[in-house]
């Protein structure tokens, strides 16, 4: 397919904020996809080029881009850095310089999709000498022959920032509107905005929904989804778990008390601890253990002892384990928080080493898939039991998660004191005849824990600060996910909680640092950023503000921990959040 097509659907869906629109236009463009192009085609329109759960990034940095704009046009550097501080904006910048390149193509032609794919993923495959230069040359041949609409979404998409506005609930319902609405038998009014069932179908439309968004939860890979939806229901329904593809995990709701926590998961129920560590998905295919995080990265290299602590104790020849790392004290066995122990999860040298001096204990709470057949439609209870079966428990090693089950709230709240004694975060209420539901927040599990004031947060933008703080950003604005979009909405800015010096905690150097690469625009002392650095922030309330896009600020927000080697900007906490903490305050109040 000609790149100008999906360039076209860019361009459409970038200009309608209505989410049922984005919809309509993106389940007509795929109606028209070949099935040759489907796979990277969806790709494309995310912005990516490997699907969720593959950990190769593009990692194409704004000044590689300058130099791929320089090759291309014959423009200088110089000129178009004064064009990007004009605008701020790479793509935008694209755009004004192919329209007057000073050099001619020969031999241009035009771009398909299938080379903008095969070009920007070798990008993120390139090793040895020289990969910077190729990875530029790749780029400006795109560019040499892309027109100026071309060259915003090339650029756009070398830099993962695609900025069309799609969340992955829009995706799914395209998905939907694109291969079962005949059979639905619905309608997009385009005048009203607004989806026409007949006689009000509401449920055949919600089973359609249903079975594409388990497809998606299944596999990670709407690409994969599309492709299988273009055949029909049935090849949907035959997808299944696979070891050594992480699945996302079930997520737990907040609740206030022991005794809604019972009432919300049904008692009886199982209570468990819940800790302070980083949650680790284990897979196990042909003799192989693989371990993965939360943001579906793969961390075996990082921990030997966690693969040899399975390998020795965990039965079985397939399987994938849910399960939380949580670090302790070599000196006292006492549990550590998170802190402690983050570094050990991108570290890639002195391995050894590290074990040894941040040493981690499994506790292993939920199976997934066992020996050929996929659990997760079986009852919680019935996967703990599996668990009990299979598991050797070997303290400070590899354990099952300490449980207990119980309809009665004082013996839970004894259990959950317990908890907060002996170090834990808090506890885990869990429905014992639930399915696990990958990437779901669906009430059948919740976390109780001491502070329920905290979100997890991106940061969007920084600002410079001043004097001793000049050489760092030193104030954040922090945004929450809008589920349906995939937008990402201001709810704040935060400038307290951070150190100034770095081995006291998390620096306002640190997270300068991490945000410098980053960088989109930057307008004065104001710095625009990829949104991917996730915080922990605690604030005192939730007030209505016209003055951020979320319709929401939080009063006196600080840091609580950085987040973002445990929680991608995919994981944050979404609007409904924060809507449901700000109407909750209110009848508590």
């Amino acid at each position: 397919m000609e790149y100008s097509k999906l360039v076209d659907l860019y361009q459409k869906l970038e200009s309608t904020p209505k989410r049922l629109e984005k919809t309509h236009l993106l389940s007509e463009f795929l109606k028209q996809v070949p099935k040759e192009d489907m796979h990277h085609i969806m790709l494309l329109v995310q912005g990516k080029v490997f699907p969720n759960w593959d950990d190769r990034k593009i990692g194409f940095a704004a000044r590689l881009v300058l130099k791929a704009l320089t090759i291309s046009t014959g423009i200088s550097v110089d000129d178009m850095e004064k064009l990007w501080k004009e605008t701020g904006d790479l793509g935008l910048v694209a755009e004004t310089v192919i329209k007057k390149k000073k050099q001619v193509t020969l031999f241009s032609q035009d771009i398909t999709t299938a080379k903008v794919f095969a070009n920007v993923q070798k990008m993120a495959t390139l090793e040895g000498e020289g990969t910077v230069d190729r990875k530029v040359q790749l780029l400006a041949e795109l560019l040499t022959s892309a027109t100026p609409k071309e060259a915003i979404y090339l650029i756009r998409t070398a830099l993962e920032d695609l900025r069309v506005g799609l969340g992955e609930g829009t995706i799914r319902d395209a998905i939907v509107w694109a291969f079962f609405a005949e059979k639905i038998g619905m309608k997009y009014d385009l005048q009203e905005n607004d989806l026409v069932l007949p006689d009000n179908n509401r449920e055949l439309y919600e089973h359609f929904s249903i079975v594409v968004q388990e497809a998606y939860d299944i596999t990670n890979d709407f690409s994969k989804v599309a492709e299988l939806a273009k055949y029909g229901e049935e090849r949907l329904k035959e997808v299944s778990l696979e070891p050594g593809r992480p699945v996302k995990v079930m997520l737990a709701q907040k609740v206030h008390s022991m005794e809604e926590g019972l009432e919300k998961v049904e008692a009886p129920a199982a209570i468990e601890n819940k800790y302070d560590g980083f949650r680790v998905e284990v897979h196990k295919k042909n003799g192989e253990i693989m371990l993965f995080t939360r943001r579906l990265e793969n961390v075996t290299k990082q921990f030997p002892e966690i693969v040899d602590f399975v390998r020795e104790n965990v039965a079985g020849e397939s399987f994938i384990l849910d399960s939380e790392a949580v670090g302790f004290s070599p000196k006292t066995n006492k549990y550590l928080p998170f802190q402690e122990i983050s570094q050990r999860i991108k570290r890639k040298y002195d391995i050894s080493e590290m074990s040894s001096k941040f040493p981690v204990e499994l506790n292993i709470f939920d199976i997934l898939y066992y020996e050929g057949k996929s659990y997760i439609k079986e009852e919680f209870q019935v996967r703990r039991k599996l668990l009990e079966k299979i598991t050797t428990q070997k303290p400070l090693k590899i354990v099952l998660a300490k449980e207990i089950i119980t309809s009665d709230p004082f013996v839970g709240q004894k259990f959950y004191h317990e908890a907060i004694n002996s170090g834990f975060e808090g506890v885990m209420l869990k429905n014992l005849k639930a399915p696990y539901k990958p990437g779901s927040r669906v009430g059948f599990m919740v976390k109780l824990k001491p502070v329920l004031d905290m979100l997890d947060v991106v940061i969007t933008a920084g600002e410079w600060g001043e004097g001793k703080r000049s050489g760092w950003l030193s104030t954040y604005t922090i945004a929450v996910r809008d589920e349906d979009t995939g937008e990402f909405l201001e709810i704040g800015k935060v400038g307290t909680g951070f150190k100034e010096k770095d081995e006291e905690g998390v620096s306002f150097n640190q997270i300068t640092e991490l945000l410098k690469p980053l960088v989109i625009s930057e307008k004065g002392k104001e710095v625009i950023v990829k949104p991917e650095i996730v915080i922990e922030v605690s604030f005192e309330e939730v007030q209505k503000s016209p003055s951020y896009k979320s319709g929401y600020a939080l009063r006196f927000p600080r840091l609580a921990r950085l987040r973002n080697m445990e929680r991608s900007a995919e994981d944050i906490n979404t609007l409904a959040d924060v809507e449901d903490i700000f109407y909750g305050q209110k009848k508590r109040s």
